[in-house]
C-alpha cells in the first residue's frame, strides 16, 4: 500500500504525532533524525506505535484529519488495539 496513516510516540503514553506519507520508512527516519517536524524533534517523538496502509492519498488524508480530531484516549485504545505495548515497528531494512 502506498500511503500510511501514522502515529508516532515519545514512550508509552507520552506526547503523539500523527501524520500521512507514500513512504513510511523514509518518513519515520526523517523524524529520528530531525529534519522532518520541529514538533517530533523538540518532543523526542520518534517511536512508532500505529501504521495503517491505504491505497488511495485521499482516503489516507481523510484518516490523517480524522485521527487528529480524535481524543487522545482514543487514539491510545486504536494504538493498544494492535500494538498493547507500545513496541517501536519501525524496521530500517
Amino acid at each position: 500500500m502506498p500511503y500510511h496513516v501514522y502515529i508516532l510516540a515519545s514512550r508509552m503514553n507520552g506526547t503523539l504525532y500523527v501524520g500521512v506519507t507514500n513512504d513510511l520508512s523514509r518518513r519515520v527516519y526523517e523524524h529520528r533524525s530531525g529534519i522532518a517536524s520541529s514538533f517530533t524533534r523538540k518532543n523526542s517523538v520518534h517511536r512508532l506505535v500505529f501504521a495503517e496502509g491505504f491505497d488511495n492519498v485521499e482516503e489516507a488524508i481523510a484518516m490523517e484529519k480524522r485521527l487528529k480530531r480524535w481524543r487522545r484516549n482514543w487514539k491510545i485504545q486504536l494504538i493498544e488495539k494492535g500494538n498493547p505495548y507500545w513496541l517501536d515497528l519501525y524496521r530500517n531494512d
